[in-house]
C-alpha cells in the first residue's frame, strides 16, 4: 500500500513546496517528490541509539533493518536496504569562504541533526563532499601537504578530477541510440548526501538550508551564509523493493506509449534494470574504502590514521540516463536489434556468461516467458571469479559453455561477451575477492538532461522534458585513479579490441548515458565543514 498523506503532512508540503519555488528548486522537488513518496511502502521504523561515526557515510549502526536472506527463485541472496529516498544537492561557491563559514556550516549541520532524528525516520547526513573547484580556492601549499597521495606514485592526489570515459558521449566515435548527451564534467563545489524515508523531510531540510527559516515546523532562523552557496538542481533517487515497477505503473496510466515496457520489469527488483544491487557481499566495509584503511584497501594512499583526511575517503557522482526501451527490447520492435532482449540476454549483460557452477554459464536461464514482469528472478548472487575472468568471457577460447565444456574460458552464446559485475571486478575487487567500493545509488526519474527522442526507429518521437529512468550514481572509494581503473575496466574497449567481442554483447554500455559527471573527496565527519580553511 502507498503512502497515505495526513492533513499535517499535507500542510508540511504545501508549505515547503511554496518556499522550496521562492529558492528556485521547486520545479525539481514539489511533484516529482510527492509522486514518488506516495508510492513508497514506508515501514514502522524506530531510531536507534548510535553514536556517529568519523566515517561520514558509515550509517549502518543507524538502520534498524539488518541485512536479510531473499529468494526469489534464484538462490539466496543477503542484502541491505537502508533509507528510501537519497537526495543529492550539489552547490557552487559564489566566492572563497572564511573560518566563519566554516563555523556557520558547521551549526547548521549539527542544528539539523538536533531537530531530526538520526534515523531513517528523521534524515541522516550521509556525506558532505567536496570537489577541485573548492580544492583551488584554497592556500594550495596547505592542500598539497594534508591531502592524500597515491601510494604508488606521490606525486598525484587522491582527488583528480573526472575524465570523459571511453564510452560516454563525446569520446571518439561514441553514440547511443537514443540518448545522445555530451558528458559534462560539472565544477560543482560542494554536495549535501540527505538521506530519509520521507521526502518532505529532505525537502525541509534543503529548504531551510536556502533560507525557509523553518525546520520540522519549528521557527528557526537558517544559516547565514549571507549568498555564499548557490545549489543546483538536486537529485532524489529511490531505493526500495518493488518501487522501479510501481513508478513504471504509475507513468504509464497516464502514457501508456511512453513506458511501454513497464510490463517487462521485474516487480519484486528495486533497480531499475531488473537486477538486485544492494547485495552485502558486493559492498566493502566503510573502513575498507577510507584513505587510511587498514583492511581491504590498505597501502592504496600516503594517508595514516591521525592524519587530517585519514577517514575521509574518494566520491564519483554521476547522472546516467537508463535507456530501459532498448534494455527491454521485444524481438521485432527495434530493427537495430531485432533479437529483442530476452532475459537470458540480460542477465549476460548484467553479469556474466561463463559462471561456474552452472549448466549453461548463466547465472539464472530465467522463465519460459523471458519478457514479462522481468522474465527471471531478480535476486542472484554477485559471484566472484577471479579478475581476469572477464577475459575469459571475452576471449571465449572455448566455445560454448555446456556440460562437458563448463569452463570459464566458454560462454552460454559460444561469442565473446562482456559481463558488467564481471568487468567491475576487475579493478573493483583484491585478488582475494574483497569489494574495494561502496555504492550508495539508485534509480531516479525526472527529466532532468532528457532530450527528444525516437521511441524506434521510424516511430514516434518523444518531446525534449520526458520523465525517464535514471541511475544516480554514487560511490565510495579510496582514489579518483580507482575509480578511472574501475570505469575504464569495466568499459572494456580493451577487450573488445583485442577479441573482437560484438558492442551490443558489450555489458551495460550501450543502454546507459552519463550526462554529467564529477569527482569528490568526503572528509572524515570532524572537518565535514569546509575542510582546511582553519590551517590557511
Amino acid at each position: 500500500m502507498s503512502l497515505d498523506l495526513n492533513l499535517e503532512d499535507f500542510l508540511r508540503w504545501r508549505f515547503s513546496r511554496r518556499t522550496a519555488l521562492k529558492a528556485g528548486v521547486g520545479a525539481a522537488l514539489s511533484s516529482q517528490a510527492l509522486l514518488l513518496q506516495d508510492l513508497a511502502i514506508v515501514p514502522q521504523r524506530t531510531a536507534l541509539a548510535a553514536s556517529f561515526s568519523d566515517i561520514q557515510f558509515d550509517i549502518g549502526r543507524f538502520l534498524t533493518q539488518a541485512p536479510s536472506v531473499f529468494n526469489d527463485g534464484g538462490g539466496n541472496v543477503t542484502a541491505q536496504f537502508g533509507p528510501i529516498f537519497t537526495m543529492i544537492a550539489p552547490a557552487r561557491l559564489t566566492r572563497n569562504p572564511v573560518r566563519a563559514d566554516q563555523t556557520t556550516l558547521n551549526n547548521a549541520l549539527n542544528q539539523i541533526e538536533a531537530i531530526y532524528s538520526a534515523a531513517p525516520s528523521g534524515i541522516l547526513i550521509a556525506a558532505v563532499a567536496y570537489g577541485l573547484p573548492y580544492f583551488n580556492r584554497l592556500n594550495q601549499t596547505v592542500v598539497r601537504a594534508q591531502v592524500p597521495k597515491l601510494a604508488s606514485n606521490t606525486n598525484r592526489l587522491v582527488l583528480e578530477e573526472s575524465p570523459v570515459f571511453p564510452t560516454d558521449v563525446g569520446a571518439p566515435g561514441v553514440t547511443k541510440d537514443r540518448f545522445n548527451n555530451r558528458v559534462q564534467i560539472e565544477t560543482n563545489d560542494l554536495f549535501f548526501e540527505l538521506r530519509s524515508d520521507s521526502t518532505f523531510i529532505l525537502n525541509d531540510v534543503l529548504t531551510w538550508l536556502q533560507g525557509s527559516n523553518s525546520l520540522n515546523g519549528k521557527q528557526i532562523a537558517s544559516p547565514a551564509f549571507n549568498g555564499l552557496v548557490q545549489f543546483a538542481t538536486p537529485r532524489l533517487m529511490f531505493g526500495q523493493m518493488g518501487m522501479p515497477r510501481r513508478v513504471a505503473d504509475s507513468a504509464a496510466q497516464s502514457n501508456p506509449t511512453l513506458y511501454e515496457f513497464h510490463t517487462r520489469m521485474n516487480h519484486i527488483s528495486s533497480m531499475n534494470m531488473g537486477f538486485v544491487d544492494q547485495q552485502s557481499n558486493a559492498s566493502a566495509a566503510a573502513g575498507d574504502v577510507i584513505f587510511a584503511s587498514t583492511g581491504a584497501g590498505a597501502g592504496q594512499t600516503t594517508a595514516r590514521p591521525g592524519d587530517y583526511f585519514d577517514n575521509g575517503s574518494f566520491a564519483h557522482l554521476s547522472h546516467d540516463i537508463e535507456d530501459l526501451y532498448q534494455f527491454y527490447a521485444l524481438p521485432n520492435q527495434d530493427n537495430r536489434h531485432p533479437d529483442g532482449e530476452p532475459f537470458t540476454e540480460r542477465v549476460m549483460y548484467m553479469f556474466r556468461a561463463n559462471q561456474l557452477g552452472t549448466t549453461h554459464g548463466l547465472p539464472n536461464e530465467g522463465n519460459t516467458d523471458q519478457f514479462t514482469d522481468g522474465g527471471g528472478p531478480s535476486f542472484l548472487n554477485n559471484v566472484f571469479q577471479g579478475n581476469n575472468s572477464v577475459m575469459n568471457e571475452a576471449r571465449d577460447s572455448r566455445g560454448t559453455f555446456a556440460p562437458g565444456n563448463q569452463t570459464q574460458d566458454a560462454t552460454f552464446t559460444g561469442l565473446g561477451r562482456i559481463g558488467h559485475v564481471a568487468g567491475l571486478q576487475r579493478f573493483g575487487r583484491t585478488s582475494s575477492g574483497a569489494p574495494l567500493h561502496i555504492r550508495n545509488d539508485g534509480p531516479g526519474f525526472d527529466p532532468m538532461d532528457v532530450g527528444s527522442f525516437q521511441l524506434f526507429p521510424g516511430g514516434q518521437t518523444i518531446a525534449a522534458g520526458s520523465n525517464q529512468f535514471k541511475l544516480q550514481f554514487l560511490v565510495f572509494m579510496p582514489s579518483a585513479e580507482l575509480f578511472r581503473q574501475m570505469r575504464v575496466g569495466v568499459a572494456a574497449q580493451d577487450l573488445v579490441s583485442q577479441f573482437g567481442v560484438d558492442g551490443d554483447d558489450n555489458g551495460l554500455e550501450r543502454f546507459v548515458t552519463a550526462t554529467r559527471r564529477q569527482n569528490f573527496l568526503v572528509p572524515p565527519r570532524r572537518h565535514r565543514s569546509f575542510p582546511l580553511l582553519e590551517l590557511q
